[in-house]
C-alpha cells in the first residue's frame, strides 16, 4: 500500500473531508467516498485501510500542525499578549484555508474510537495547554489576572465553533477575525490598554 501523503491519498482525503463536513461522518459510506473520488471499493482500499483511519488522518493532520506551530510560538515569542495574537492568527488562518477539514476536526473527532480517539484527545489537550501556559505566564508576569480553566476553554470554543458561521470568501480576512478574537481573549485576561502588534 502506498504511504499516506501521496497525491491520490491527498485527493481522497480532501474529497472525504468535504463529504464528512457536509453530511456528517456517520452518514457517509465507503461506497459513496469511492464514487466521489472515482475509485471502486478495491482501488479505494488500496489507498486507505478503513473509513475511520481516513477520518483519523484528516483530524490528526491539522491538530498536529497547530500543536507544532503553537510550541514554536511558545519558544519564539516571550510576550504573552503578543503570543495570543500569533496563536489566534495561526488558528484562524488554518480554519480559513481548510474549512471542511477543520469542520471535521471540531465536529467529528468523537466518532474516532480506541487508540485513535486517545491520540486526538491528547493532541487537543496539548493544544489547549499551549494557550493555558500563555495565560499562566502572563499571570506570573503581572500582565493578566488569573483565569479559570473554564474561561480558557470558552476562549478556545470561540475559535473552534467558528466553522458554524465562517465564510472564508466573506468581507473579513482571517487576520481581522483573529485579531478581534484575540482582543476579546485579552480583554478577559487584562485590564490595561493594548494594541495589536
Amino acid at each position: 500500500m502506498p504511504a499516506p501523503g501521496g497525491p491520490q491519498f491527498e485527493r481522497i482525503q480532501k474529497i472525504a473531508a468535504d463529504l464528512f463536513a457536509t453530511r456528517g461522518y456517520r452518514a457517509v459510506g465507503v461506497a459513496e467516498i469511492g464514487e466521489a473520488v472515482g475509485l471502486g471499493r478495491g482501488a479505494l482500499y488500496y489507498h486507505i485501510s478503513s473509513k475511520e483511519d481516513l477520518l483519523f488522518s484528516i483530524v490528526v493532520r491539522y491538530i498536529e500542525d497547530l500543536v507544532v506551530a503553537g510550541r514554536d510560538t511558545l519558544e519564539s515569542e516571550p510576550d504573552p499578549s503578543k503570543r495570543i495574537y500569533l496563536l489566534s492568527r495561526k488558528l484562524m488562518a488554518t480554519i480559513f484555508a481548510n474549512l471542511p477539514e477543520m469542520t471535521v476536526c471540531f465536529r467529528e473527532a468523537d466518532c474516532l474510537t480506541g487508540q485513535r480517539h486517545r491520540i486526538v484527545s491528547n493532541l487537543h489537550q496539548a493544544y489547549q495547554d499551549i494557550w493555558t501556559n500563555t495565560f499562566r505566564e502572563g499571570e506570573k508576569k503581572g500582565m493578566f489576572r488569573p483565569l479559570p480553566n473554564v474561561a480558557i476553554k470558552g476562549i478556545l470554543g470561540m475559535y473552534f465553533y467558528s466553522f458554524l458561521w465562517l465564510t472564508p470568501s466573506g468581507k473579513s480576512s482571517s487576520r481581522e477575525i483573529a485579531d478581534v478574537f484575540a482582543d476579546m481573549a485579552l480583554a478577559m485576561a487584562e485590564s490595561k490598554n493594548r494594541q495589536a502588534p
